[in-house]
């Protein structure tokens, strides 16, 4: 059950923060499935959607190689959330990377590079790999929008199965730590 809550939690978030970033361009129309639309109880699959949707209304705004990198060590980090990687995952993970819209403003072999050199270094030596994955992560906190958005891209990658298991919200609530935001405001 705690499961589902921290997912209605994060959809709801999802639609505060593309509302908060829509009032922060000078505003826009309202979208359709915004408040008041949808369903009440919100799957994983609608959740990932909303972030998914969010994020790519903010795409013109995510261009920097900070936000680029932090957002290939969040990725590692999630990847890597259990303390390994097997082959599969990896692949798995890196074709969500390559064929995230946002991430599409990036060239993939860029993308592909930092995310496999993150995994390798977690592979190598989980504490230390971790440890500079996060301050890859910090350098996109200068920029609230684009830190939010590496929290979100993770948290994308995380619930693409249907599932945040517990290692991966950990090591999320840690990239959080490192943006200088609250876990809470991502239900983590």
């Amino acid at each position: 059950m705690a499961h589902v809550a921290m997912w209605d939690k994060l959809k709801e978030q999802a639609k505060g923060l593309q509302q908060q970033a829509q009032g922060a361009r000078g505003g826009g129309p309202a979208r359709p499935g915004g408040p008041g639309g949808g369903s009440g109880g919100g799957s994983r699959a609608q959740l990932v959607g909303a972030l998914k949707s969010q994020l790519t209304s903010l795409k013109a705004e995510l261009k920097s190689g900070a936000f680029r990198d932090a957002s290939m060590a969040v990725c590692a980090l999630v990847a890597a959330a259990d303390g390994h990687v097997d082959p599969a995952e990896r692949q798995h993970v890196e074709s969500l990377i390559v064929s995230n819209d946002v991430l599409q403003n990036f060239p993939a072999g860029q993308l592909r590079e930092r995310f496999n050199r993150h995994v390798d270094q977690l592979a190598a030596n989980f504490a230390h790999g971790k440890a500079q994955a996060l301050q890859e992560i910090a350098k996109a906190a200068k920029k609230p929008v684009e830190a939010r958005a590496v929290v979100q891209t993770g948290l994308v990658v995380a619930g693409a199965d249907g599932y945040v298991a517990p290692a991966e919200e950990q090591v999320l609530r840690e990239a959080c730590a490192a943006l200088g935001l609250s876990p809470t405001e991502f239900g983590l």
